[in-house]
């Protein structure tokens, strides 16, 4: 039998976007189409950690933002559309060829970092408007959803062009007008299928991408502790405890962060699959923040009481955002009662925090991992109790049953 170009057999035509494939594994193509943006966020953080003030974060926020942007409707092609076909592999091969490049560009010393930039990701988002565009060949019903992508893709990819022909003084209105229009068409095509009785919810398979993605973010801040550390003297008993109590503060993180987060997934609806994948934004944007103050937090080219004030911010908007997702998610019967305890918890330590970026406390840095380490644990310890609570009170109320 002749196979045509279009035949799924070698081709594979994107598959229809509310065909949701049940209990779907994430392949291998996804986990090797994730690995480029390790590089690419590698590159921003360490450019940040090199250049931390205002105007360092605001660029790294909105690098960050934009590369997240490419990221999340990459996995979202996939997701939905994607198969075992090879458009789907060229479709993300071309995807990690060009965060490749912008990765390349990222902090080059040639001196057109910001038109070398720019014209990448121009191509990223020329290929994600051809990428929403094509759908529609293949299937009719997606093209009236697409519009709003396609429309709104290219206005961000005109800003992106006059951009280039102006100073960079206006990049700070520019910019965040390119990110309103990547991100805006999620809450027009809301409206849409609204319209049409339809409507879509974000896949626990989406939701275990969003939790990789978060993990390539936490290593960052492992190697930002890792860079830190390897400029010390490494025969200091100090250096090591540094290394301990700062890995230690990473796990505990990561511990409260997953705990919270995983292996729920988002409630019913588009909308609240689209704000969820927006609340992710400022946690991981913390995170990296955290990562840049961990690699210069121990140098002594640096202010320790400004990094401090930095890495408190950081670590209210990472509590705050934990608390905010939560209030996102599916939530079993079983401990549906802690789970406003538990959101109230995690904004008192980001109060706690914020409190410390207005005192400046004359302590070495050893000493404030440690105090950092021991707000932690009693956040942990607090959020365990109120777990293992729970369960006996389950248990007493089986055995009266039983009774």
């Amino acid at each position: 039998m002749r196979l045509s170009i279009g035949s799924s057999a070698w081709w594979g035509a994107p598959k229809k976007f509310d065909r949701e494939i049940k209990e779907r594994r994430i392949s291998w193509l996804e986990l090797f189409y994730d690995l480029v943006y390790v590089i690419a966020i590698a590159r921003i953080t360490h450019h940040l950690s090199l250049h931390i003030s205002i105007n360092g974060f605001l660029e790294y926020a909105s690098l960050f933002i934009l590369i997240f942007w490419g990221w999340l409707n990459g996995s979202l092609y996939h997701d939905m559309h994607g198969n075992e076909g090879l458009r789907t592999r060229l479709m993300t091969l071309w995807q990690m060829m060009i965060i490749a490049a912008l990765a390349i560009t990222i902090d080059h010393s040639t001196g057109k970092q910001h038109f070398n930039t720019t014209i990448v990701f121009m191509i990223m988002q020329f290929y994600m408007t051809y990428m929403w565009w094509s759908i529609g060949i293949y299937d009719k019903e997606h093209r009236r959803y697409s519009k709003p992508y396609i429309i709104l893709f290219l206005l961000s990819l005109a800003i992106m062009g006059i951009s280039l022909l102006l100073s960079q003084e206006w990049l700070k209105v520019l910019v965040p007008l390119v990110i309103i229009c990547n991100y805006s068409p999620a809450f027009i095509a809301h409206g849409l299928l609204r319209r049409s009785s339809l409507d879509l919810d974000l896949s626990p398979s989406m939701s275990e991408r969003l939790g990789l993605f978060t993990i390539i973010v936490f290593g960052e801040v492992v190697l930002g502790v890792v860079n830190a550390i390897s400029e010390l003297d490494l025969t200091a008993i100090s250096t090591w405890l540094k290394f301990a109590f700062a890995i230690a503060i990473v796990f505990a993180l990561w511990w409260v962060f997953f705990t919270m987060v995983s292996n729920r997934n988002a409630k019913k609806g588009f909308k609240n699959a689209t704000l969820l994948e927006l609340l992710y934004i400022p946690g991981l944007i913390s995170l990296g923040l955290i990562a840049a103050c961990f690699s210069s937090l121990f140098n002594a080219d640096h202010s320790f009481h400004s990094l401090q004030k930095v890495f408190g911010y950081a670590m209210t908007i990472f509590f705050i955002s934990i608390s905010l997702l939560m209030g996102l998610l599916e939530t079993p019967d079983k401990i549906s009662m802690i789970i406003r305890p538990v959101r109230i918890s995690l904004f008192f330590v980001a109060l706690v925090f914020l409190f410390s970026t207005l005192v400046i406390f004359n302590m070495d840095s050893l000493y404030y991992l440690l105090v950092v380490i021991i707000i932690l644990v009693a956040e942990i310890l607090y959020l365990n109790s109120l777990y293992y609570r729970l369960n006996i009170g389950e248990e007493e109320d089986k055995d009266k049953l039983a009774e």
